[in-house]
């Protein structure tokens, strides 16, 4: 008996809790299936294998005007080189590109047997052939390269793969996309082209354009097979939720048909079909026919005499006809509750973003996709620039050359080797490395007239161009205006008019007809040939809300980050009554107004006055910060708000960081604040915005560091100028090992500052106490503390007639008058005002 191996005391098996183990592999397993195979990115609609296709046929140069390619050879190359999985999940991912009724703008364009809409299969890939759509071949592989879009390692380290295709249309919106990945799916709607193109251009005009603006120029799904979308609410719970259920149902009309009876003596009869058309998106017509004919054998449908296909090139026609005595309404109802006719689309709005999954609105889609557009295209010209740049080093070397001919020909003739006339050159020319080796490999040609003519049109050429990007790069109007340019052009070249109707209201059923002129109304013949709609059948739009007449109110911001809206006429009624929170704020507006909100990222973001929801009674208010539109600060993180004033030329704002830099802002920067948010400063990753001040006129500004130490700085252009965004600001006070800023406030002449620390010592100081400073000094100590352990909390303005609340850690807050509390000088160590339990601390202090 042979001798069994003793594994575990040799240490090679490493013991491990089963649900551990499960749990670890599992989700390994989860997040490959999504990133890898199941869900779309968001920027260019591709899962991998699609991406890897395209790639592949790329590489093989399969482009719209060269010869069609086997698939198998296209298959082969994409599993040898990208995706080392199955064959037929490859081929099987190609057919679907080609597919006119399941792309609603094929990628690829296929010569052979593809498959049908009655779910026959395609021919064996040995038989069909391949290569790229204009669309394809134009909207996402004409930039393609490493100067626009990153590259990683395949496999097998072997070939470099694109992560993404540089895409010019959002191809996730017009084709859709159908994904089950490990606990969660997606299923995108196919949408029209020109509308997708029309709503982008409006949201690079307006970024905040409202809901029913851009439902107007996207009202809905436009699948490939046609189709009715019955209703307006699924697709608006759709793209406003990201989920969404869309009742579709396919166009049938009733009308009368001529029929002989068996008899040749007998005259033609006419008789009542109902004649189907257009089937519902991913309806297979066979099995829908199998089911009808199933029911009616079963008795389930009664009325129908007679079940026929009519189909042919130009289109589908399914004939169904009714008995004498039945009625054609009654069973056409029948039909679109029993079978596949009306049915619903399931939209689930889910894709990639950044790798994560994310469930997205329509609007998210196209902000996405527009971000992606303007990365894609700042890389192509800055990559565009440079190339035209080094172009025009050599080209401006060669005339200056020519220019001396005979100079360069007697130091080439009197230069023993290559070497010392490139030194020559560059040394009486002052030409680079660059321009000297070109000089030296110009061929004899270039002595000609018409080398030198072409060279110099060449440089006037460049030099345009290099002006035109630049001009791109830095003029964001300029580069939107190319970026539309773009977007119409191939609205121009491949846009098509809208395929699927959209019912306003949902109907009972179609009027009957008499005759075929009822589908030529409808805008398809008897044979199934696609007519022009007529200005009757236009899509059904929404009828827009009026917008009332804007009302004064009243806005109050809590210590707890909410907001209430009150009218001006509000009574005693509608104060806050909420016993841990009160309000720190208030500010009058109208409904349309906008109010600024900032956090501590030093974001700012608008929201509308008329959006945020009436509050009536006590009712605390709506979180603030789910007002934001795409923000994902939490209340602690909103260091401020204010209400956008009518004239923005005069005003400015003051910022103050944690780490004691200053900054100050034209108000004007947030003329066109748009709903993505902009930035205000730019913070280090230890760093974080403390308090943000909108200002009229000239002040003064005071900090105050956590050692009790104050800097008081004067506001004007010369000590604090304004800056633009993107700058960081300027260090203000100098501050000492772990110690911060708590707090920053804006003085006006007779103010005075109340001070509290930690342990609750609180004391008021005369501005006269206060020097002013100048930008990057130590500041001047206020506080003389009782403890080493103890530290300042905070500052605020205080006013003889009002209060100051006090917080601790443990979230307890105690109100002081301020009159209450007396004036110190800057030596003093102030009155002990607050009891305190044992580690408990006063971290911050507000102006009720």
């Amino acid at each position: 008996m042979a001798k069994q191996l003793n594994l575990l005391s040799t240490g090679q098996v490493i013991t491990t809790a089963l649900h551990a183990e499960m749990q670890r592999s599992y989700l390994e397993y989860a997040m490959s299936v999504i990133v890898g195979r199941a869900l779309p990115d968001v920027r260019d609609g591709l899962k991998p294998v699609h991406r890897r296709i395209l790639y592949a046929m790329h590489e093989l140069g399969l482009v719209p005007d060269r010869p069609y390619r086997k698939c198998a050879r296209v298959v082969g190359d994409v599993l040898g080189k990208y995706h080392p999985h199955g064959d037929q999940a490859v081929y099987d991912a190609l057919v679907r590109m080609v597919q006119d009724f399941s792309c609603r703008y094929p990628l690829l364009a296929g010569h052979g047997n593809f498959g049908s809409v009655d779910n026959d299969p395609p021919a064996a890939m040995r038989y069909t052939e391949t290569r790229l759509a204009p669309i394809s071949h134009e909207a996402l592989l004409s930039e393609i390269g490493e100067a626009t879009v990153d590259f990683i390692p395949n496999f097998d380290n072997s070939q470099q793969e694109p992560v993404v295709l540089p895409a010019q249309l959002p191809i996730l919106l017009l084709n859709g996309c159908a994904g089950i990945a490990v606990g969660m799916a997606t299923n995108v709607p196919p949408h029209n082209l020109g509308e997708v193109v029309d709503g982008l251009i409006a949201l690079i005009d307006r970024p905040d354009l409202s809901e029913d603006k851009l439902l107007e120029l996207i009202p809905g799904p436009d699948f490939p097979t046609g189709g009715e979308i019955v209703g307006t609410e699924g697709i608006r719970e759709a793209y406003t939720t990201s989920k969404g259920s869309i009742p579709v149902r396919g166009v049938a009309k009733i009308e009368e048909i001529a029929r002989r009876s068996s008899s040749s003596k007998s005259k033609a009869q006419n008789r009542t079909a109902i004649v189907v058309t257009e089937l519902p998106f991913q309806v297979n017509k066979a099995s829908w026919i199998e089911k009808v004919a199933e029911l009616v054998n079963q008795g389930k449908i009664e009325g129908i005499g007679d079940l026929r296909d009519e189909s042919d090139r130009e289109g589908m026609r399914v004939v169904v006809e009714i008995k004498r005595d039945a009625n054609a309404q009654e069973v056409l109802e029948q039909l679109y509750k029993q079978t596949a006719l009306c049915s619903n689309f399931g939209a689930i709005l889910l894709a990639l973003v950044e790798g994560q999954p994310r469930q997205l609105t329509l609007r998210q889609m196209l902000l996405e996709f527009l971000s992606f557009r303007e990365q894609t295209l700042t890389r192509q010209y800055n990559h565009e620039l440079q190339q035209c740049l080094r172009r025009l080093h050599l080209v401006e070397g060669l005339l200056t050359a020519l220019s001396n001919l005979d100079a360069v020909i007697q130091i080439l003739r009197n230069a023993p080797d290559g070497t010392t006339a490139k030194l020559s050159l560059q040394s009486q020319f002052n030409f680079s490395d660059r321009q000297s080796d070109a000089i030296l490999s110009m061929p004899l040609r270039r002595l000609t007239g018409l080398e030198r003519q072409q060279l110099q049109t060449e440089f006037d050429e460049l030099r345009d161009r290099i002006a035109q990007l630049e001009r791109l790069l830095s003029d964001r109007h300029e580069f939107l205006k190319a970026l539309k340019k773009d977007l119409r052009t191939l609205k121009r070249k491949y846009g098509d008019p809208r395929r699927t109707r959209i019912l306003a209201t949902p109907a009972a059923a179609p009027e009957q007809p008499r005759s075929t002129a009822a589908l030529e109304q409808r805008g398809t013949t008897a044979g199934g040939q696609k007519k022009e709609k007529s200005k009757t059948q236009e899509i059904q739009q929404p009828t827009l809300f009026t917008p009332p007449p804007p009302e004064e109110v009243t806005l109050e911001f809590t210590h707890k980050g909410y907001v209430r809206r009150l009218s001006k006429n509000g009574n005693k009624s509608s104060s806050l009554k909420s016993q841990d929170d009160f309000v720190v704020n208030t500010q009058a507006a109208t409904t349309q107004t906008d109010l600024v909100v900032v956090t501590a990222s030093g974001k700012a973001y608008p929201v509308n006055v008329g959006d945020i929801p009436p509050t009536s009674g006590g009712n605390k208010g709506t979180p603030l910060c789910t007002l934001l539109p795409g923000a994902k600060e939490t209340p602690e993180m909103l260091v401020g708000q204010f209400v956008l004033p009518d004239n923005l030329e005069t005003g400015s704002l003051v910022l103050c960081t944690q780490q004691g830099r200053i900054k100050r802002v034209a108000l004007s920067e947030l003329a066109n604040l748009t709903r993505r948010g902009a930035t205000l400063l730019k913070l280090k990753d230890d760093d974080r915005l403390l308090s943000v001040h909108a200002i009229a006129s000239k002040g003064d500004v005071v900090m105050a560091t956590s050692g009790g130490r104050l800097l008081r700085l004067r506001i004007n252009d010369e000590q604090l100028p304004i800056t633009s965004r993107s700058t960081q600001g300027l260090q203000a006070l100098r501050l000492l090992r772990s110690e911060q800023v708590v707090g920053a406030s804006i003085l006006l002449p007779n103010d005075s500052l109340l001070l509290a620390t930690q342990l609750g010592y609180v004391k008021r100081l005369p501005i006269s106490a206060m020097p002013l400073a100048q930008l990057g000094n130590i500041g001047t100590t206020v506080f003389q503390f009782t403890t080493k352990s103890d530290a300042l909390a905070g500052i605020v303005v205080a006013n003889a007639s009002s209060e100051v609340i006090l917080m601790t850690n443990t979230q307890r807050t105690q109100k002081l008058p301020v009159d209450k509390v007396k004036f110190w000088g800057k030596d003093g160590t102030g009155d002990r005002l607050i009891a305190l339990k044992a580690e408990e601390k006063v971290i911050n202090l507000l102006i009720a």
